[in-house]
């Protein structure tokens, strides 16, 4: 559903599944969040945590659910075509291009 004043979600992730072989990483998780809102993942090595990042961006490919951003269906093949509708992360890890302000980087 597309964000509205009344506080409704701009980004919807529901039913998210991903199997790696042995491993069900995300079994049916459902992720939602609202327009300036600031999330955190806490949980155990493991806990799916970066796999569940990973599938929002395109860097998996989710083997179920959906994801949508402003109410309309995102389904990225890739990270690149996810930033393209406007989804994206920045990781923790310090990847920056050192010619780039962080502003840039960012």
């Amino acid at each position: 559903m597309a964000m509205h004043s009344d506080g409704a979600n701009i980004l919807n992730a529901s039913g998210f599944c991903k199997n790696f072989p042995g491993a069900v990483a995300l079994d049916n998780v459902d992720f939602s969040l609202r327009r300036g809102e600031i999330h955190a993942l806490l949980g155990e090595n493991g806990a799916g945590k970066s796999t569940l990042v990973k599938c929002m961006t395109g860097a998996y490919r989710r083997d179920g659910g959906s994801l949508r951003l402003d109410g309309a269906e995102i389904v990225s093949r890739d990270t690149n075509a996810a930033q393209c509708l406007g989804n994206g992360t920045v990781y923790q890890e310090g990847n920056l291009l050192e010619y780039l302000t962080y502003a840039e980087n960012l």
